[in-house]
């Protein structure tokens, strides 16, 4: 009989090949997921802590990106081929299981809870100084005082001590989340996460640093 696919085999050699190392890669992803850095997972640990320190809604967080599937047809060179249409199965399977190993940061531990009510409790007194500009929200995911002629003077030393506390807890903030994830390496994406958090939630009218260091009014 003669074969309607004239170049068939050397087609379906590549394509398993192909399979194969789509396959290894993602038996790696499975395997290696837990050290990436959750970058959705930490937006939603940050708006959750930043929702509480402002008393206010948070934002709208992103939603996470979807692993795109691969179309079994348009892979599929030969309708006879099972093995292609089984190891296509398996890495449906296997892509969307690394996907899901991506589990929520940890931001409940008493460490955390307690820098965050600090932070709470302390926001009452920085608000007021938020609104008339002359406090901002630095890129570096800490605060700093943007105008000091917008503080009267016998509350410059207070403003200032404020401002130096909020930056002490800001900084253990980030270093206690990604030490309570048991990756004291994301401490940097966390701080960068924040940076961002921090501005999105923000009222209009509040002052923050761009990536160059500019002080902008939202």
């Amino acid at each position: 009989m003669t074969n309607q696919f004239p170049n068939e085999d050397d087609a379906m050699t590549q394509l398993q090949r192909l399979i194969v190392g789509l396959l290894g890669l993602s038996l790696m992803a499975c395997v290696t997921v837990n050290i990436y850095f959750p970058a959705a997972a930490a937006e939603q640990a940050a708006d959750k802590i930043i929702k509480d320190v402002y008393g206010t809604e948070p934002g709208d967080v992103p939603e996470s990106p979807s692993v795109p599937t691969m179309d079994k047809s348009s892979a599929l060179m030969a309708p006879s081929d099972t093995h292609a249409l089984s190891a296509l199965a398996s890495l449906d399977f296997l892509l969307p299981a690394a996907h899901a190993a991506e589990a929520d940061l940890s931001i409940s531990t008493p460490g955390i809870r307690k820098l965050t009510a600090a932070m709470e409790q302390r926001h009452k007194e920085l608000q007021p100084y938020y609104d008339n500009g002359a406090i901002g929200m630095t890129r570096d995911a800490l605060i700093a005082v943007r105008d000091p002629m917008a503080i009267p003077v016998k509350e410059r030393n207070k403003v200032k001590q404020l401002v130096a506390d909020e930056d002490g807890d800001r900084n253990n903030l980030y270093a206690e989340i990604a030490k309570a994830n048991g990756h004291p390496e994301w401490e940097n994406d966390i701080r960068g996460t924040f940076a961002k958090r921090w501005v999105a939630n923000a009222p209009s009218g509040w002052w923050y640093q761009d990536s160059a260091g500019t002080w902008k009014q939202k």
